[in-house]
């Protein structure tokens, strides 16, 4: 048995049990505003933020204009209460590997700062409320998208993909994309071809987007047998499979064009973001050819470049219905 296997009756990791005794404050020792802030971290705000730049853009584009300013705000609250309470089950499930990687030392759950029933609670308070949210106060068809969503990123790739195989992040980041449905759907009530390339465009962005972050922190999966692609292949083979998705990621992101979705200014974006894309992969596909490891493999260009890169692109989708 491995220690990531090894649990307590309570459910817990033994070493998650250890850190948080040894870390975490006892439940008197818990003030309200670190308790607070400590919730709130359940949610992942930062990633929670990239999901939002998804979902608004795609907005201006259903309504090709500005969409009603209400339903963007009650879109991006029911958007967040819903990737929140997704986010808080993930760290629930997740806390007996999270105490072992030092990514994921000082999480509320591993520190002690929230119980592991507060936190079950709580992601599933934010999974009901969010799901209501929508239904009343967008639409039903938004709300069992952003249930969907949720489902699919405890259920399939926390709970059945993420400890068994190599392509958890490309399965499972089916969650991840479906913002794009959600804020499509909140304006027309429907979904559209449109939305169904920028899901795709989103679909091929995340292993290219992850894979490198998981080159970097590769130890740290390795110490509690989470099979990311970078701990089972070398750098050579992941920078290629990187390289693959990267460019099929650009040529579909330059297909809303042709079928008549966007026209010069998104083109233009997609054009200059996606070529600079390739230029980083390319890059860190010839280091790890060259066989640089460490901080000569630069893998976090990419990473970081990934960021800005769905940001700009989805602006573009945003600004090109006013300059049509």
């Amino acid at each position: 048995m491995t220690a990531v296997e090894s649990r307590s009756p309570d459910g817990t990791s033994s070493h998650a049990v250890k850190g948080a005794e040894e870390l975490g404050p006892t439940p008197v020792h818990r003030p309200f505003g670190a308790r607070l802030k400590a919730f709130v971290a359940l949610t992942k705000p930062r990633i929670i933020e990239l999901l939002l730049i998804t979902t608004v853009p795609v907005m201006f584009l259903a309504a090709q204009g500005v969409p009603d300013l209400w339903l963007v705000l009650t879109t991006c609250i029911g958007g967040y209460l819903s990737a929140g309470g997704a986010n808080a089950l993930n760290m629930y499930i997740d806390r007996d590997i999270d105490a072992l990687m030092t990514r994921t030392a000082q999480r509320p759950l591993v520190t002690g700062m929230v119980s592991p029933r507060e936190g079950l609670v709580f992601g599933l308070a934010l999974a009901v409320v969010s799901t209501l949210w929508f239904g009343f106060l967008v639409n039903w068809l938004s709300a069992w998208l952003a249930l969907g969503a949720l489902l699919f990123y405890v259920v399939v790739y926390t709970m059945i993909l993420k400890r068994r195989t190599s392509q958890n992040i490309v399965w499972g980041g089916i969650a991840g994309c479906m913002p794009v449905f959600i804020g499509w759907s909140s304006v027309t009530g429907s979904l559209s071809w449109a939305a169904v390339i920028l899901f795709l465009v989103m679909f091929f962005w995340t292993p290219p987007h992850y894979w490198p972050l998981s080159m970097r922190v590769k130890d740290d999966y390795a110490r509690v047998g989470v099979p990311m692609l970078p701990v089972l292949a070398s750098n050579r083979v992941v920078a290629r499979q990187i390289v693959l998705y990267s460019w099929v990621m650009v040529l579909v992101s330059l297909a809303l064009t042709p079928l008549g979705y966007t026209g010069w200014f998104y083109t233009s974006v997609a054009l200059v973001t996606g070529g600079l894309w390739l230029w980083e992969a390319h890059g860190l596909l010839n280091r790890a050819k060259a066989g640089q490891v460490g901080a000569k493999l630069k893998e976090m260009r990419l990473f970081h470049w990934s960021i800005t890169y769905v940001s700009l692109l989805f602006v573009a989708v945003a600004v090109d219905p006013f300059l049509r």
